[in-house]
Parts: C-alpha cells; sequence; structure tokens
C-alpha cells in the first residue's frame, strides 16, 4: 500500500506555482506557495474521492511530498 503522494512544483513565467504529482494524474497550481499547498490537499482529496482502491492501492492517510525546482537563474 502506497503512502507517499509526489508532487514535482515550478513556478511559471506568469508568477503561478503548478504543482503535478509524479504517480497519478493529480495537477493543480496557485498564485502564491501558500495557495498551492491547499490545492494540492483539496486536488488530492478530489481524485481518490473517486478512484476505486483496487485500482489505485494508497494508505488512507498518505503523506505528500513536494519537490520544487529552482530556476538556475536564482543561484548561478
Amino acid at each position: 500500500m502506497k503512502n507517499i503522494i509526489q508532487f514535482s512544483i515550478k513556478k511559471g513565467e506568469d508568477g503561478y506555482y503548478t504543482a503535478s504529482a509524479n504517480d497519478y494524474f493529480i495537477v493543480t497550481q496557485g498564485e502564491t506557495f501558500e495557495e498551492l499547498m491547499g490545492n494540492i490537499k483539496e486536488a488530492t482529496e478530489l481524485y481518490f474521492e473517486d478512484a476505486q482502491l483496487d485500482d489505485n492501492p494508497i494508505s488512507s492517510t498518505p503523506s505528500i511530498f513536494i519537490n520544487y525546482e529552482l530556476p538556475i537563474s536564482l543561484y548561478a
């Protein structure tokens, strides 16, 4: 049974943060990082609300793991 849902986050040229789950078709965005965190939680809950547990075996209390990609311009 899977206990972690991993997301990758990027900040677009439009200033919005976009998060996408690595193993599931869950994508969301937010204008601020704080808004994005709430949207990730909501999108994940909605995705698994309709999912069949036999098709997507996941624990009832999964953790969300986030990777944030820093643009090279920030540290170069």
